[in-house]
């Protein structure tokens, strides 16, 4: 009875000695202190893709100058039914499937690829034909906000809003609630859609610190995080009613033969 009784105990042991031998995959950027961070060094800007919404203010000394620059949406009611006369809401201007926005008086401006600076400087110059000389038109592009996807092992799956035009694949699984203890942290599937629409894939390693100076570290419109399961996650969703009722019984087992060598001993 008492070999019996530590034949179970020691095959508890080797399993949970087993669970824990790979703890070390569960560590981020595990040889930060060794590697250069050098690559990832200078600001990082983001392009400007189709389907992308920009929000575009002009401004000018001279308020009707600008003005044709600047359409605005009504989109309140007055007590008749009609369009309130307020001020309204800046319009956004949508990036068509070619790269090109629609813009007032100067027409198609093509800025896929550029940044939000050097859409600036290529709006400038082409409503500056249109004002006077001593005009110095100060142009504003913002990116509205996007979405990207999180799915698998990590707690709050779902879809992500990016309000800022940098946001790292951290500081997205940060939003999902980090991964479960159950997440495939050297196996970070990444799907990407590009400018013409095609989707990409790649495999990413959180547990390798060089992942900082991945061009794929900041994530874009439309990314589709999946962060798989691990083998002991894997085996547990195999295990079926009859498995669960064997667990149950050694359990039972167990607790029986304890007793046993306790009323012996006596």
């Amino acid at each position: 009875m008492k070999k019996l009784l530590l034949s179970i105990i020691a095959a508890a042991m080797i399993i949970v000695l087993g669970s824990c031998g790979s703890s070390k995959n569960v560590t981020y950027l595990q040889n930060l202190d060794s590697i250069s961070l050098a690559p990832s060094r200078g600001l990082y800007d983001a392009k400007i893709m189709p389907k992308d919404q920009l929000m575009i203010t002009v401004s000018t000394t001279d308020y009707e100058a600008s003005r044709p620059f600047n359409l605005t949406v009504h989109n309140s009611l007055g007590s008749a039914g009609s369009i309130s006369s307020g001020g309204g809401s800046l319009q956004q201007y949508v990036v068509d499937n070619s790269g090109f926005i629609n813009f007032p008086v100067v027409g198609k401006i093509h800025v896929e690829g550029l940044t939000v600076h050097e859409t600036e400087d290529l709006i400038k110059s082409k409503i500056q034909p249109y004002l006077a000389r001593t005009e110095n038109p100060i142009v504003t592009v913002r990116m509205a906000s996007y979405r990207i996807t999180v799915i698998g092992e990590v707690n709050r799956p779902g879809v992500i809003p990016v309000t800022t035009e940098r946001m790292s694949i951290l500081e997205a699984l940060a939003q999902a609630g980090d991964l479960s203890i159950y997440g495939l942290r050297d196996n970070i599937a990444l799907i990407r859609t590009d400018a013409a629409g095609e989707k990409h894939q790649v495999r990413l390693n959180l547990n390798d610190a060089n992942i900082i100076n991945s061009p794929y570290y900041y994530v874009q419109q439309d990314d589709v995080i999946y962060v798989e399961p691990n083998n002991v996650k894997a085996k547990n969703s195999s295990i079926g009613s009859s498995t669960t009722l064997w667990f149950s019984f050694i359990g039972i087992a167990t607790s029986v033969a304890s007793l046993l060598v306790n009323i012996l001993k006596d």
